[in-house]
């Protein structure tokens, strides 16, 4: 069987001029990045505005495995299926990070006849947007070091700086660090740490910005510590606002570039789901609904993760409604919480399937809290029986919800003529009702106990020591009436990742609560979930290489 790689080399790419013609775009509209990508420039980002807007698909996925289930997969497949039963169709959906793409998952843009091509230009430094992330986080955070080192006039307490540097990899090395060593002149010392790119501030600021004036104004807004006195720190009064926007100007315009079928597809920024919220950019997002009838996007990991955050944050602050969901399921990641081993994935086993069911229903009953409405998407693995598929489907069926098995990794667009126009029916005359599951104007305890009590099942949340701490930091300086953002693992449904299925009489332990003041939310962290990633025993970089004339393989 051909990889995920060696399917992508394989088909003829069309230049990006003529992705582009497909949507209305000229080649003035776009910075070409070689033939077949390019970003579309701010002037015709500002024009899109004024087009009418298209219907917005949301793609998510019930508790995954480590590998995923595919989710990328379906949301790219369902684009290229619509386009083939005549809608005009744009996939929207985030850029691979460095660290998983050399970690665990390897490439992250599809698979199979169902990807975003060049699929080893995206999954590496692409157009350079998560390089341009990393660069403006440090360079904050050296300008912020280099300001205490000098004058410090708003008394800026080195003890309380909050803002860390980050690197696009898995390097569980740089989680807790100490710095400045060396005397006087090299700095102060003091603890520090390092996170990974997708979990940085910038790129959430990034992701949630609607214009440059917007994006130069939350940046303004980061709390990068406190003063001796106690007082937030804000960028804003330190003057470095516009020097950290400036270095984002190429980043903050989306990318275009195609699918295995030659579809567009816009593929821009890349924050984690489990560490922040999941989505690609809200500038993507509505310049796709600008630009064709019906986009597709994707929110990262489970409903209970990505889904619950597009719809309480980045639907708010795009101020767009989605009017579906397609939730993915596989018979593998059932049998998972049905008790199987994940070296046993590929042996039938139904009964496993059944048994983990109630992961699915959880998930089904957790989209109805949004009001819009929903299908299943069944993806199928190679390794997958009739009989498991069955199971699922008609377990779908009889609570009265619709589903659909697809094959868009195998088969590309023809994997899933159905499951697309069910998405048609579904949708095509559908009043957008969508809606959040909290009051941003609730209390912080409120608010955490909302999502973890109705979306996770848990019976209580427990603070530790330091949250109450936070707490108490965030009423007094106004930050209360922030949205949050929970930080917790993909693996469970609870901040357990061992506690699969669906898990009952459990409570939610928030460690710590992190102000994004410049993104605007609140990051509650949760059980041992960690904003830097570590590498597995055996990484994916061990399978990767380059050849003599510069070819990549190994990504899949």
């Amino acid at each position: 069987m051909l990889s995920d790689l060696e399917i992508g080399q394989l088909v003829k790419l069309k230049p990006i001029n003529e992705i582009a013609a497909q949507i209305g775009l000229t080649p003035q509209d776009l910075d070409h990045y070689g033939e077949y990508k390019a970003k579309i420039r701010y002037k015709t980002l500002f024009a899109a505005e004024n087009n009418p807007t298209g219907k917005l698909i949301l793609v998510s996925a019930i508790t995954p495995t480590p590998a995923g289930e595919g989710k990328t997969t379906v949301s790219i497949g369902l684009s290229q299926a619509l386009n083939r039963i005549g809608k005009k169709s744009i996939a929207a959906v985030r850029e691979p990070s460095l660290g998983p793409v050399f970690g665990i998952k390897g490439g992250a843009a599809g698979g199979g006849w169902s990807q975003v091509l060049p699929m080893e230009d995206i999954n590496l430094h692409f157009t350079g947007d998560f390089h341009a992330v990393t660069a403006a986080n440090n360079t904050l955070a050296a300008l912020v070091d280099n300001y205490i080192y000098y004058d410090n006039k708003v008394g800026l307490d080195p003890r309380r700086i909050t803002w860390k540097r980050v690197l696009d990899v898995n390097d569980r090395m740089l989680r807790d660090i100490v710095i400045g060593l060396g005397g006087r002149r090299q700095g102060f010392p003091r603890e520090d740490g390092f996170d990974i790119t997708p979990a940085s501030e910038i790129m959430a600021i990034l992701c949630l910005s609607n214009n440059m004036e917007e994006l130069k104004e939350r940046i303004g807004n980061i709390t990068v510590g406190f003063s001796y006195s106690g007082e937030p720190v804000k960028v804003h009064q330190l003057g470095f606002e516009g020097g950290v926007a400036a270095l984002l100007k190429e980043a903050l315009k989306p990318n275009l570039v195609q699918t295995t079928e030659n579809t567009p597809a816009l593929v821009h920024g890349g924050p984690f789901a489990n560490i922040a919220q999941g989505a690609n950019s809200i500038l993507a997002t509505k310049t796709a609904l600008r630009l064709s009838d019906y986009v597709v996007t994707e929110a990262g990991f489970g409903f209970d993760l990505g889904a619950e955050k597009f719809f309480d944050l980045v639907c708010k602050y795009g101020d767009f409604c989605v009017h579906g969901v397609v939730l993915v399921a596989t018979v593998r990641a059932l049998k998972v919480h049905g008790g199987v081993r994940i070296r046993d994935l590929d042996k039938p086993n139904p009964e496993a399937v059944r048994a983990g069911l109630d992961n699915l229903a959880k998930h089904m009953e957790n989209i109805e809290k949004f009001g819009v409405k929903s299908i299943v998407a069944i993806n199928r693995f190679h390794t997958d029986t009739d009989e498991e598929l069955n199971i699922v489907k008609d377990f779908v069926i009889e609570t009265g919800s619709d589903a659909s098995i697809v094959d868009y990794f195998a088969r590309g667009s023809e994997g899933g003529i159905e499951l697309a126009e069910k998405v048609v029916e579904m949708v095509e005359d559908e009043v957008c009702t969508s809606r959040g599951l909290y009051d941003w104007n609730d209390s912080v305890e409120d608010k955490i106990f909302k999502v973890a009590s109705e979306i996770y099942g848990a019976e209580k949340v427990d603070y530790t020591p330091q949250a109450r701490l936070d707490l108490r930091r965030i009423n007094r300086y106004g930050y209360d009436k922030l949205p949050i953002c929970i930080a917790k693992t993909q693996k469970s449904l609870s901040d357990n990742p061992d506690l699969i299925g669906r898990p009952k009489d459990f409570l939610v332990t928030v460690r710590q609560i992190v102000i994004s003041s410049g993104a605007g939310f609140l990051v509650p962290i949760t059980g041992e979930i960690m904003r830097m990633p570590g590498l597995p025993r055996t990484p994916s970089a061990m399978t990767i290489d380059v050849e003599q004339d510069g070819k990549i393989s190994g990504l899949f």
